[in-house]
């Protein structure tokens, strides 16, 4: 089974994911913050990690930097799942190797799973 990491700190936008993603398939974990999100990705290491980037205790570019730095973080594709524009987001995400860049508003849950699934090669 795919395992995903959702780190947000929305609960209703984190559990409406988790609802998506378990009905499609998935096993899904959840953090609220970004030091939890580290610590979850670290334990749990999923296939994959959609990530906000604005969150209390640790935001989603500082996480992914502590993510990217340790050999278990260095290959799990993550996804920015934001409400913040592109180009208002943390410069340094870009560096720290993400697949794609989601803005929540945007997308519907289901189009969502379907960027993961194409993300992973599934399908």
């Amino acid at each position: 089974m795919t395992k995903i990491a959702i780190i947000e700190d929305d609960p209703v936008i984190s559990q409406m994911y988790r609802m998506k993603f378990e009905t499609d398939g998935f096993d899904v974990q959840l953090a609220d913050n970004g030091k939890r999100g580290v610590a979850l990705v670290e334990a749990y290491l999923p296939d994959i990690i959609l990530l906000d980037v604005q969150m209390p205790e640790m935001d989603g570019a500082e996480a992914l930097g502590i993510i990217r730095k340790a050999d278990w973080g260095k290959n799990i594709p993550v996804i920015i799942l934001t409400n913040m524009g592109e180009e208002e987001s943390p410069k340094e995400l870009r560096s720290l190797g993400i697949e794609s860049y989601i803005v929540k508003a945007s997308l519907t849950p289901r189009q969502v799973v379907q960027r993961v699934k194409d993300a992973l090669h599934l399908d």
